[in-house]
């Protein structure tokens, strides 16, 4: 048996910890065990997968997990919630609360060792991230952690859909490329205001990826630097955008039209298969 935390559980937590949820670290923690059940389900978990969860806080996310796949790795930055975490599995999740295994670590800094050490490599992104940092935290972890093969990440509406983009939309930009590089990402469904506490002055979304190989023959290194000059400057042509990485506009624009891409196309218009086939060019 398990009990999730409800709203009464969440509030005693917090006042015995004396945790005021802080804007700084995007502190919003859920207390709707039916969207903790949503989001356990939705993120199609096998048995034998492990999970890592950044910024488990008081459990509620942590508690839905346990059974539902072979062990989990939280990493939490804040000391108290950290030191928390498996006391609160133990309680309410007895049966469990072996599979949880916590680091005390920042997710944006966290490396594949402490994350690894004694135990077995993370297979799936299961996570409410915080939202002031939640795309630099999964591309960091992508990088990190090529074990990781899935992923469920509750961000930010806005940010959802600038991660799932694809070329030609109005929000596609930087993170929707860097997310390609590493996996198919989509949209799997909105998150009401009213399930945290306190409750966010934002919309919420749940963001769902599945990894990929990267394009071949370029490294990655070399594609975000052109990504990132690519959007720099968004209403420029890319023979314009790209004319300070290139080395000027006429070196640009000769690799463009190599890499069969028109000069005076736009960065978002451009898929990651063409922005790696022009790093590839600009590498050799």
């Amino acid at each position: 048996m398990y009990e999730l935390l409800g709203p009464a559980e969440v509030r005693a937590l917090a006042e015995e910890l004396d945790i005021r949820p802080t804007k700084k670290l995007g502190q919003n923690f859920v207390h709707d065990t039916n969207t903790v059940r949503r989001i356990v389900s939705s993120a199609s978990l096998r048995a034998d997968d492990v999970v890592l969860e950044v910024g488990p806080g008081l459990g509620s996310l942590t508690l839905g997990l346990l059974p539902a796949c072979r062990s989990v790795v939280a990493v939490e930055i804040d000391p108290v919630l950290a030191s928390r975490l498996p006391r609160t599995a133990a309680e309410r999740a007895p049966e469990f609360a072996d599979r949880l295994r916590v680091v005390g670590a920042d997710a944006m800094r966290v490396g594949a060792q402490e994350i690894l050490e004694g135990g077995s490599a993370p297979t799936a992104l299961v996570a409410n991230l915080p939202y002031n940092v939640s795309v630099p935290i999964v591309l960091h972890l992508l990088a990190e952690l090529p074990s990781l093969r899935t992923g469920l990440v509750m961000v930010q509406s806005e940010v959802a859909d600038r991660m799932a983009a694809g070329p030609g939309s109005r929000v596609y930009g930087v993170p929707s490329v860097k997310i390609a590089w590493y996996a198919d990402a989509r949209r799997a469904g909105p998150v009401p205001r009213s399930v945290f506490w306190p409750v966010p002055n934002v919309d919420s979304a749940l963001v769902a990826f599945t990894r990929r190989e990267p394009p071949a023959g370029v490294r990655r290194e070399s594609l975000f630097a052109l990504v990132d000059a690519a959007f720099a400057q968004r209403r420029k042509t890319l023979r314009a955008a790209l004319a300070t990485w290139a080395g000027s506009a006429d070196r640009a624009a000769e690799l463009l039209v190599a890499a069969g891409v028109d000069p005076s196309t736009r960065g978002e218009q451009l898929g990651i298969t063409e922005f790696a086939r022009i790093a590839e060019l600009a590498d050799r």
